[in-house]
């Protein structure tokens, strides 16, 4: 039996208007596309660190 991954629900909670755009392309690369979206992704160290780069757009909760 396979074990269970952590999955974080990462929700978009600013506008990305007025930001730079690598930080545009990371919420897009989330799987974001507008404010009060929210999106399910595995914790894996590559999620963890786009979340950190645009931690102040987002709000990210663990299941």
């Amino acid at each position: 039996m396979a074990a269970k991954t952590k999955k974080l629900k990462i929700t978009q909670v600013r506008s990305t208007v007025g930001c730079k755009h690598d930080q545009v392309g990371t919420i897009r690369a989330l799987g974001l596309k507008r404010i009060n979206h929210s999106v399910e992704q595995d914790d894996t160290p590559v999620i963890r660190g786009m979340v950190f780069k645009v931690k102040h757009l987002i709000e990210v909760e663990e299941l």
